[in-house]
């Protein structure tokens, strides 16, 4: 099991890496999506019309450009574990059935083979057009701490999503008044399963493994959009589907462990995926309830037995990436630094623990 720790776009510097190497980390998980406008990002609720804000620049998505970041963390100790998300701009149109979806397609093609070619060997994506939307930003973690809760009466969950956006991020300038209209469940899974139809094989000869995000907020639908990976019995149906080395998830514990009505809990998942060695990194975070309201907390002090998790990836021989997922800010000038070294130094002991058969659990 390794540690890892996740940067945005704009966190990829020599001072970060630095920081991922003093608190323990050996690997990354690098976001190339701009959604942030700091190095010391606060998580948005991305409510406005512009959702999260404007995608499009992909220059740093070049062959190259992979290659030279690869160097750069290898030049600080670090590896590159997987790049998390594609930009909206590459694939507005497979998301929403658009028409230049099989141009697109080909384009995702070339940079999962340039991702390969880097020597990078995951890609994290979350395949949901509404994306990331309704947060509540508050002080819903310990001592008042800044988070991010979902709470569906105090939004209109129906509410459309403005033409010119996919995925909470603006692609393109929007055309009058015009909204995205309805996907159902049905329509959404058949545009997934074609994705990894025409992708996966490219995939799997490149050596990059595709990693799949379950619905993060785990509802039915938002924006009148299906969203199908949820609840967990769909998300073991989608890998169950396709056989192939490069057909992973990205498996975000937080998500699971808000995701109701299941016969299915979150350890039971998890053991599930990693006896099927389907799991390409993993997502640490900790919340309280369940949709359609919860809270994410500090990774000690909510609902999700993180102990018990690290015990299990110990156990089943989980050789792959632990990164916490974002974390609520501490009060002080680098909030999210403070929160990610509180949460990565809870994880690296519970690690070592088990690493030294001294983590007990019943």
């Amino acid at each position: 099991m390794k540690l890892g720790l996740g940067l945005y776009r704009r966190q990829l510097s020599e001072s970060n890496f630095r920081f991922a190497r003093q608190l323990g980390a050996s690997h990354l998980v690098v976001h190339l999506v701009d959604y942030f406008s700091d190095e010391d990002p606060r998580i948005s609720a991305g409510g406005t019309d512009e959702g999260w804000g404007r995608a499009g620049d992909t220059t740093i998505w070049s062959r190259g450009a992979l290659q030279d970041l690869v160097g750069a963390a290898k030049a600080n100790g670090l590896e590159i574990a997987a790049i998390e998300n594609f930009d909206p701009t590459q694939w507005s149109d497979i998301l929403l059935d658009g028409p230049e979806k099989h141009k697109q397609m080909d384009g995702l093609k070339r940079l999962i083979e340039d991702v390969g070619r880097a020597g990078i060997p995951c890609v994290g994506y979350c395949f949901s057009p509404a994306g990331v939307w309704g947060w509540q930003q508050g002080p819903f973690a310990r001592g008042g701490a800044i988070s991010v809760g979902f709470d569906i009466d105090k939004i209109d969950p129906n509410e459309s999503m403005p033409d010119g956006m996919v995925w909470n991020m603006r692609y393109r300038a929007r055309r009058g008044n015009e909204v995205v209209g309805g996907t159902g469940p049905q329509e959404l899974w058949d545009r997934l399963t074609w994705f990894l139809s025409e992708l996966l094989p490219v995939a799997e000869a490149s050596g990059v493994m595709l990693a799949i995000h379950p619905e993060d907020p785990p509802v039915a639908s938002l924006r009148g959009i299906a969203r199908v990976l949820n609840p967990p019995e769909n998300l073991l149906r989608l890998m169950e589907g396709f056989q192939s080395p490069a057909h992973k998830v990205e498996l975000c514990l937080g998500t699971v462990q808000e995701m109701a009505g299941s016969g299915i809990d979150t350890y039971q998942l998890l053991e599930r995926l990693l006896v099927r060695d389907q799991v390409g990194y993993v997502h640490l975070r900790n919340v309280r309830g369940k949709a359609p309201h919860y809270h994410e907390v500090f990774i000690d002090e909510g609902d999700l037995d993180v102990p018990r998790v690290i015990d299990t990836l110990h156990r089943r021989g989980y050789q792959g990436v632990v990164v916490p997922d974002h974390t609520p800010a501490l009060e002080c000038n680098a909030g999210w630094h403070a929160g990610m070294a509180y949460a990565v130094g809870y994880i690296r002991a519970l690690m070592q623990a088990a690493e030294a058969g001294r983590l007990e659990i019943p």
